[in-house]
This record gives C-alpha cells, structure tokens and sequence, in this order.
C-alpha cells in the first residue's frame, strides 16, 4: 500500500493545515530532531504550500538545538533533548527565526534503543509556538511495540494535526 491509498492528499492533514493556512493569512516553519525533516517534506507535498511554509530546519544534534534555534543549554541539561522544554524551545526558536507566525518542533525516541524507563522508546513531544503561547504535547507511540518508521510516521502526522487544531 502506498502513501497516496493512507493518506489521500486531499483529505490528509498536510492539504488541509496549508488550506487554513492561506485562508488565514499565517505561515509556519518546523524543527525537526527525531522525524528529521518529515513534517516538512509532508507539508510541502502540497500544492501552493509555498506560500505559507517558511522553512524547515533538521536539528538533529543538540548543538543545533541550541547554536541555530536558541534551546537553552540549562534546558538541555536539565530535562533532556526529549522534553517538554525541549519542544517548546524548539517551537519559540524556529518561530522567531523565520519570522513565521507558527512554529512547530518534533523530538523524542524514535528506537530501537535510547529509551528508558522514564521515558522508553515511543516517547515523543511536539511542541507549538504561535505570538500568544507555546506549549507541547507528550505522546508515546511506541507502546503497541510500534518501529522506528511507525514512530516518526505518527509524530509527523500528529505534529500536523495539532499545528491544524491550533491554526483553526
């Protein structure tokens, strides 16, 4: 099966977060750690997302997180890569870089190692920055004994259905 018969395009969260998007007059960006680059790739799936995705940054090293888009090394050593603060610094930082209006950020463990127990591979948090707030969900998609691909597949999909409940 492949993508088009999971996700027809229309239908798909990517085609319809762009649609609000340009109904709206808003852009966003994305930073990535463990979908490493997915969610962009999703949003510029579609056609005219030119005219609301600013860019996308891959950062998957914790240097990048905190050299490119501002994470706090306090942060980094205090809660981890794979945190709340982490995702939502993510959020704040690829926001005020770009300029857009929403930042969307992606980080966890994808597997099959690094995981913990408390916090075992599956555990993934997306975070959201807009002008008023920021924040991020937890997820864990690795629960159901999910792989490597399956995990950073639901993180995207998810990182776009919540930037879409955001946005409408």
């Amino acid at each position: 099966m492949n993508s088009k018969e999971l996700f027809p395009l229309a239908d798909a969260p990517q085609a319809v977060l762009v649609k609000e998007l340009k109904n709206r007059g808003l852009k966003i960006a994305s930073a990535e750690s463990l979908t490493g680059g997915m969610v962009s790739e999703y949003i510029t799936k579609v056609s005219g997302a030119s005219e609301v995705f600013e860019c996308g940054i891959c950062s998957y090293s914790n240097r990048i997180k905190h050299e490119i888009l501002g994470v706090s090394e306090e942060t980094l050593e205090n809660y981890t890569e794979y945190s709340y603060q982490t995702a939502c610094e993510m959020a704040q930082g690829v926001r005020r870089l770009s300029g857009a209006d929403i930042g969307i950020s992606t980080t966890g463990i994808a597997g099959p190692s690094g995981g913990t127990e408390e916090k075992p591979v599956g555990t993934v948090y997306i975070g959201v920055s807009t002008g008023e707030k920021t924040f991020a969900e937890k997820f864990s998609f690795g629960d159901d004994g999910a792989d490597r691909d399956t995990i950073r597949i639901r993180a995207c999909i998810s990182a776009l259905k919540l930037a879409l409940e955001t946005v409408t």
